[in-house]
């Protein structure tokens, strides 16, 4: 028996949606899906339940007739979908001319290595080599070539970070290892190694056991300086660091001198320079002194040109010694050391070149 003229013309509404299919967008295509093949309500679907009650000959004819009709529905709407999401993809991966170019960040120098750069530029002109030496020390070199007594508290755990091996047995420097606490120990190698007279300009990374806060960090950068020569006095000490001072600050930079103590040299001092954070009015960089200590210095102590192999009843010298990171605050008005260290790139970007600032993915 042939299909009514009620589902002939249910089958021919059918197979004109079905046609309609590949033209729909994706949201048509998801509710002529539910129209056409959905569980409660779907159009074939509802007319696939009917079968049951159909006679045999007619249901056979339109059992197939239907899963013809299912089968294409199916087909069609798969297809549909594919071409959709390759669409979305090519659009998602398309580069859109029209839309402004995205910056993208780039690598420039941190202020702390330009600082430094520039501190030991300076210290190049006036004469002074540039020495390294190992981060990983033995207690002769850190200390007791330094002339610092076998007490002294910076020796203790607390301050000097002590490695867990065999003690080293080769003369001169036997000894416990270390991470050295200061670029120090670099003036003994050089005298060791070298004679006067001697310029020279010692960088590098020192650590020690203390806190992290605004104003201290368990590892950071130091510049050791050191001149011996026949006759070198305070006098040159004062004019070389007054020197840089205004060399790197400003003409109009204020410098000072302070009496102090270091087992290294005799007699010792500090420097200050007038604060740059608050222009010398006082604030809690320069715990309201309108100062701030940029580096300590002193005439090299008789027991230290000793142990690098230097007669003193010849022989005077000077030595100093600066933490970049501290004067880099200085130079740029920084209240607190760790934004030296977050690698934090809103931070940094304010640094680099004014002629690079478009370039280099600034906000």
């Amino acid at each position: 028996m042939a299909p009514t003229m009620t589902e002939l013309a249910e089958l021919t509404e059918l197979r004109q949606r079905i046609k309609r299919i590949p033209g729909l967008d994706a949201a048509a295509l998801e509710a002529e899906q539910i129209a056409l093949l959905g569980r409660k309500g779907g159009a074939i679907t509802e007319l696939l339940k009917r079968l049951p009650a159909l006679p045999p000959d007619q249901r056979k004819a339109l059992g197939a007739t239907l899963n013809e009709l299912k089968l294409s529905a199916t087909a069609l709407l798969d297809a549909r979908k594919q071409e959709l999401d390759a669409a979305r993809r090519a659009r998602a991966e398309a580069v859109d001319l029209t839309m402004p170019a995205r910056r993208r960040w780039t690598g420039a120098e941190h202020p702390v290595t330009r600082v430094t750069d520039e501190v030991l530029g300076i210290f190049r002109e006036l004469g002074f080599a540039v020495v390294i030496g190992p981060e990983v020390e033995t207690d002769w070199y850190n200390f007791t070539a330094l002339n610092v007594p076998a007490d002294h508290p910076a020796m203790d755990m607390h301050d000097t970070l002590y490695l867990d091996a065999p003690p080293v047995e080769e003369a001169p420097g036997s000894g416990r290892l270390l991470l050295r606490t200061h670029t120090s120990p670099v003036q003994i190698r050089t005298l060791l190694t070298s004679r006067p007279p001697i310029r020279a300009v010692m960088p590098g990374w020192v650590y020690r056991n203390d806190p992290f806060d605004p104003s201290h960090a368990p590892a950071f950068s130091q510049i050791e300086g050191l001149a011996v020569d026949d006759g070198i006095s305070f006098v040159d000490l004062k004019a070389t660091l007054i020197h840089f001072a205004r060399r790197f600050f400003s003409d109009d930079t204020k410098v000072r001198f302070r009496p102090s103590f270091f087992p290294f040299t005799e007699p010792s001092a500090e420097m200050d320079v007038g604060c740059r954070i608050c222009g010398g009015v006082g604030c809690p960089t320069c715990k309201g002194t309108g100062w701030t200590e940029i580096l300590g210095c002193g005439m090299v102590h008789p027991n230290v040109l000793r142990a690098g192999g230097v007669d003193p009843e010849r022989y005077t010298g000077f030595a100093f010694g600066m933490g970049p990171h501290r004067v880099t605050m200085q130079r740029h008005g920084i209240p607190d050391i760790r934004l030296l260290y977050e690698g934090d790139m809103r931070f940094l970007t304010q640094f680099l070149p004014d002629s690079s600032r478009g370039r280099r993915g600034e906000p």
